[in-house]
């Protein structure tokens, strides 16, 4: 079972994420809170495998707060109403282990937090295009080979390992190192922050 924390100070959105989650066998909320300071807490106590986090909490910064969930044990992902560059980057680099927009299905939403809770990345479709359009190609020097650059890109648009394998005609076994020496090289502690630290440092 899949323990979730949901962080949003909307009370109609919270309630409607505990009702959309409860219908999931595999998950099971174990709060609903509306403030960063409130989602520290529970999480320390509460020890959640995943916290499905919204950015914008009454004034509070809420990637602020993802590194400090982490602490506490739980991975995060985001679900929020903006994609700009400054917040997906920021959320990605803090830590976060997807980004979603409001706007998801119940389904991806679900899917979304177990994809986090398996080590995977979960973005939304905008929210990948707008990474890949930003890890560009650069001429000159490259710490990646041609294989690394391709996983890269396929991490970019959030595919899993098996739908990476798949795609690039090799086994799940060989993503996986693959994956693990882009992670080592770029000094990451996750695949989504591999993809964030690449495009800021405009590295492929």
């Amino acid at each position: 079972m899949i323990r979730v924390l949901i962080v949003d100070d909307h009370p109609i959105v919270r309630d409607g994420l505990v009702v959309v989650l409860s219908h999931e066998p595999d998950l099971t909320v174990v709060d609903a809170v509306a403030s960063v300071e409130e989602a520290e807490r529970v999480a320390g106590v509460e020890r959640p495998d995943v916290v499905l986090l919204d950015l914008e909490l009454d004034g509070q910064d809420g990637v602020a707060a993802i590194p400090k969930l982490i602490e506490a044990g739980a991975r995060v992902l985001v679900l929020t109403a903006y994609d700009t560059e400054e917040r997906v980057f920021g959320a990605l680099q803090a830590g976060a282990g997807g980004y979603l927009l409001k706007g998801a299905t119940a389904g991806e939403i679900a899917s979304g937090i177990r994809s986090v809770y398996a080590g995977e990345a979960a973005l939304a479709p905008a929210v990948a295009t707008r990474v890949v359009a930003s890890v560009q190609p650069r001429r000159g020097r490259t710490t990646l080979s041609a294989r690394e650059r391709e996983v890269l890109g396929l991490l970019a648009e959030g595919l899993t390992t098996k739908e990476m394998a798949q795609r690039l005609g090799i086994t799940d076994r060989t993503v996986k190192f693959h994956v693990h020496s882009v992670c080592a090289k770029l000094g990451a502690a996750n695949r989504t922050q591999a993809v964030a630290l690449a495009n800021q440092r405009h590295l492929l």
